[in-house]
């Protein structure tokens, strides 16, 4: 190692010492237990992060390199002639979101030949930095022309932030660059985004740029590059950029699409472009927290109100309106124009952890299942390399609702989804479990290991499951030595008949099964706080929870203000909402009643979809006295069987 390089990693240690012994901001209460500390071993999800590493990673990094993604940094730091290629001005973090979601991918598939074609494309990515840190390939290649027709032609450097995502490229490259040193432990990336944030630092503050991002999401990468180096200098810009939103007195306000029509404080309603709300929430509750601001902590819970009792699908999709990729009114939720674009759903999942870290509710976590169970892997092929960008709940087969396609696609020309899928999906073992002080919470219930310190000592979790097929549960508990503690294991909303908090869905039936807990083969008493069975004793080695959720087919029914869903009902059976599609219906869907009272059965198909269990049952057809077989099947794996057409909300009579 030379000497410079050396001073410079010994500068920025005590910094980061400095920083870490201040206690001058605060942090969340909750710990999420470390993706690096968890070891999957789970039938669902761990295929599914394989899948991501072996296809969705080198087709869409493929797909990039065939575009110009990477050719863009080359052109920017005139290593190679040419113009910008592509058709967004955000296509740099396509790039910056494979390599995130690659990088967490490796922690649970340690791949050396993945790890060094990262560390290429990172040397690709410096050269298209300018020398004082500025990236945005389109921005430096020709700033006189955007790559869309949304961005205005005049300006240069900071001048068009509304529509120019020059800080939401920043905000993926901070949010990537983090990704990839923590699951490497390797610079090169960090870097890079080091010194673009030193930029920003050095270009936006009061008495310097006081212009707020269009697009959000500088705000929580921020934040994390503030994690990785003690440079409270990024959580004040992060700060900053919010606290500039609503404030027509400091610059143009671009109005609710940007969720800039009034101070963030004061706001009490999801609104506007629901990618850009749901990151920026995410932005407000991790500053509301590190400064202790009660103002932003307030405002962000009642916009969760607002979503959950107002604006979210079953299936935990947001986004009612294809124009602009808005959210809508109160209780407008149509199904054939639904939006629910991917990458809301993966937002909110950032989201919804963030207000679980901050109060150890399991309804946050109950949200976050709806969502990965449904609306979001909805959004991947079960081959991996085909997408929807938009999720909607029911296709009559003709309405082009996929970006000009009824049907999966295997890209975009605006690519976010199925790179936000690659981004995410690798991660979801640290959504695993959380710590606070002597408490384990068990949020998913994921087939895994994990070695969590709890009580000051190791504690060995081991849990058993093959969730979300079965709804039984083994979690063994394993202390280096005798010592009382608490787990916090998660009763699933469906479990405890609430569909999500509110009134805008409930069941049918709210005939209420108790759950079963055991502890070493004894059933137990037990309390429940905030939706989590508290079980707290002293454990020793061998200890074993064993956990039994009353799993059966629930009827769903939505608040009568949802005019598209009067007197419709869906389906769902453990964390899964179900549909119906015309393959498995003689082409009959749009006669299918399902009266109350009508038999329903669930049977295991091994050979249909990667397995999975299917809602079947005699039902009738609308005037006809014909009865026709019902074969439901879990929404997130419709249209992989070809074009056609599909439902989750059918007649009750």
């Amino acid at each position: 190692m030379n000497i410079k390089k050396f001073s410079l990693l010994l500068v920025l240690f005590f910094i980061t010492r400095s920083y870490g012994q201040s206690g001058k901001y605060n942090d969340y209460p909750i710990s999420m237990v470390e993706i690096k500390k968890v070891k999957l071993a789970d039938n669902f999800w761990l295929p599914k992060i394989k899948l991501v590493q072996d296809v969705t990673i080198h087709h869409c990094l493929d797909t990039c390199v065939k575009e110009g993604r990477l050719e863009n940094f080359l052109v920017a730091g005139k290593r190679k002639p040419g113009c910008f290629r592509g058709k967004m001005p955000f296509d740099d973090t396509d790039i910056y979101k494979i390599i995130e979601g690659a990088s967490y991918s490796l922690i649970s598939f340690p791949n050396p030949e993945l790890e060094a074609y990262l560390d290429s494309i990172i040397d690709i990515i410096r050269i298209g930095q300018e020398p004082d840190g500025y990236i945005t390939t389109w921005l430096t290649i020709d700033s006189t022309n955007p790559p869309a027709w949304w961005v205005p032609k005049s300006g240069g450097r900071w001048t068009r932030l509304s529509s120019s995502h020059e800080l939401y490229n920043s905000g993926h490259l901070f949010e990537s660059a983090f990704a990839h040193y923590y699951s490497t432990g390797k610079r090169n990336f960090l870097d890079i985004a080091i010194k673009n944030a030193d930029l920003l630092v050095k270009t936006f503050g009061y008495g310097k740029l006081t212009i707020p991002p269009g697009h959000q999401i500088v705000e929580t990468g921020l934040v994390k590059l503030y994690r990785v180096t003690g440079n409270e200098e990024y959580l004040k810009l992060a700060k900053f950029f919010l606290d500039l939103r609503g404030d027509s007195t400091i610059h143009k306000l671009y109005g609710p699409y940007s969720q800039d029509h009034k101070p963030v404080i004061q706001q009490d309603e999801i609104v506007g472009h629901a990618v850009r709300a749901v990151y920026m929430y995410a932005g407000m509750t991790d500053v509301g927290v590190m400064f202790n601001d009660n103002g932003y902590l307030d405002a962000v819970k009642k916009i969760w109100n607002n979503m959950v009792e107002k604006k979210m699908y079953i299936t935990g999709g947001i986004g009612a309106r294809h124009d602009w990729e808005s959210l809508g009114e109160n209780y407008e939720l149509p199904n054939l124009t639904a939006y629910c674009e991917t990458c809301a759903s993966i937002g909110n999942v950032y989201w919804n952890l963030r207000l679980f870290r901050l109060t150890g509710d399991a309804k946050y976590f109950n949200v976050i299942e709806r969502i990965l169970y449904n609306g979001l892997i909805a959004g991947i092929s079960l081959d991996g390399k085909n997408f929807f960008y938009v999720n909607p709940l029911e296709a009559d087969g003709k309405f082009k609702f996929n970006s000009g396609s009824n049907a999966r696609r295997p890209w975009f020309d605006c690519a976010c989804c199925p790179t936000n899928l690659v981004r995410f999906i690798p991660s979801i073992p640290g959504l695993i479990y959380a710590v606070n002080k002597d408490t384990l919470f068990v949020n998913l219930y994921v087939g895994s290991q994990s070695n969590i310190i709890l009580a000051d000592q190791k504690v060995d979790v081991v849990q058993e499951t093959n969730y979300p097929i079965s709804s039984e549960v083994r979690i063994k508990v394993n202390p280096q030595k005798k010592a009382k503690f608490t787990i916090k294991v998660r009763i699933p909303g469906w479990v405890q008949n609430e569909v999500i908090s509110g009134d805008l869905y409930k069941y049918i039936d709210t005939n209420r099964t108790p759950v079963q807990i055991s502890v070493n083969g004894k059933i137990i008493e037990y309390s429940v706080d905030r939706g989590y069975a508290v079980i707290t004793r002293t454990w020793s080695q061998g200890a074993e929870i064993n956990l039994s959720f009353p799993v059966k087919i629930r009827r769903v029914i939505a608040n009568e203000k949802v005019k598209e869903d009067s007197g419709l009902v869906a389906l769902e059976y453990g964390p899964f909402v179900y549909c119906v599609e015309g393959i498995d219906s003689e082409d009959s869907l749009n006669n299918i009643i399902v009266p109350d009272n009508v038999n329903l059965n669930v049977e295991y198909r091994s050979d249909l979809l990667g397995g999975v269990n299917v809602i079947t049952g005699f039902v009738l057809l609308r005037n006809s006295e014909r009865m026709i077989k019902l074969v439901a099947i879990p929404y997130y794996t419709w249209a992989n069987r070809g074009t056609g057409t599909m439902k989750v909300w059918l007649p009750r009579n």
